[in-house]
């Protein structure tokens, strides 16, 4: 279950609860689902209790929140794809989704491969964009125009999107940076922010340049899978529905670096539709970088593949956790190079 799709289950919710008067307030036009700070608040959380609250007549604040909460926690427990709900102070909604939802979304996720995030989301939404000679300008308005595209958007003359121009050419900047450190230097800040184009930081191989983290993370996937095939290990997300208490042996994603990466996998397809409806291709770079901090730390806490300890073969046998990560990892490599290409920056599978 993808934040979009739970965003529209918990609307779905209050919707019901209002027919059946359960509860009197106004039904939003739309619910905001966001990944909690900190671990062990669920999947996701929603603050959705609060605003209904607070636009309630008669409300009684803190009160109402929580009395809402429960009554949208009573029912969305009992949606498709929802292990848990929790009720927390001031009125917050904590959701745990079921383990299959994780394996539901790998497998969405490496079916659809590059094309992972593409869809409607901005169907009959106009998109005005204008034309500019400015290389940065050419360069923003280009990416947007593939973002629209891509969520089923429509572009219309218009002015901007503003960004700071540079003073240099697209022919010097080549020159200096190539064609990624190029366009990432171009894209990554905000439109309002300058670019730094040193080469020093954009062409350096080190953990403080952004463009080689998402690259290295990406080729890190890669490296990975084949590994995985010269042991003749096949990825694959957890098969079976698991209870909730399922050992780690199951190949359930219980570790938080799972989660959170699973958390960020979700959320790219509406960081896709934010960067195109907002024109803003930083969006969909911020997004890649904290995929690939993401990907490292559950590429460290999390292996993929079995160690070499102690058995009659000297290796361990690879078991249902292992092929879950690795499918994972595939999945967290495959919106890598998705997203880069969008940006029309490459995804070496070897650094």
């Amino acid at each position: 279950m993808t934040p979009a799709q739970l965003s529209r289950t918990v609307l779905h919710t209050v919707r019901r609860a209002v027919e059946d008067d359960e509860l009197c307030v106004a039904v939003p036009e739309r619910v905001k689902v966001r990944t909690p700070p900190r671990p062990g608040c669920g999947d996701y959380a929603t603050n959705v209790a609060l605003l209904l609250a607070r636009g309630a007549r008669g409300s009684r604040g803190e009160g109402d929140a929580l009395g809402i909460a429960e009554i949208l926690r009573r029912r969305l427990v009992l949606a498709p794809g929802i292990a848990r709900v929790d009720v927390a102070a001031p009125g917050f909604l904590n959701i745990t989704l079921e383990g299959t939802s994780h394996a539901q979304l790998v497998g969405a996720v490496l079916s659809q491969g590059l094309r992972y995030g593409h869809g409607d989301a901005l169907a009959g939404v106009s998109v005005p964009l204008g034309a500019g000679d400015e290389v940065r300008a050419a360069l923003v308005a280009h990416v947007v125009r593939g973002l629209v595209d891509a969520t089923g958007g429509v572009v219309v003359p218009g002015d901007g999107p503003v960004v700071r121009a540079v003073p240099v050419s697209g022919r010097d900047l080549l020159t200096r940076l190539g064609p990624d450190a190029a366009r990432w230097a171009l894209l990554r800040p905000a439109g309002h922010d300058l670019p730094d184009l040193d080469p020093a930081h954009l062409l350096s191989q080190r953990e403080d340049n952004a463009l080689f983290r998402v690259q290295y993370a990406h080729a890190r996937t890669r490296a990975l899978m084949r590994n995985a095939s010269q042991l003749g290990i096949i990825p694959q997300p957890q098969p079976q529905p698991q209870p909730h208490d399922a050992p780690a042996e199951s190949g359930a994603y219980r570790h938080p670096a799972e989660a959170a990466l699973l958390a960020l996998l979700a959320d790219y397809p509406r960081t896709l539709e934010a960067a195109a409806r907002h024109r803003a291709p930083d969006r969909l770079a911020r997004q890649l970088v904290a995929l690939a901090d993401g990907f490292f730390r559950f590429h460290d806490a999390c292996p993929a593949l079995p160690s070499g300890e102690s058995g009659e073969s000297g290796e361990r046998k690879p078991s249902a956790v292992h092929r879950s990560r690795l499918a994972l990892a595939d999945a967290a490599g495959a919106v890598l190079a998705g997203g880069l290409h969008l940006l029309g920056i490459s995804a070496p599978d070897h650094l």
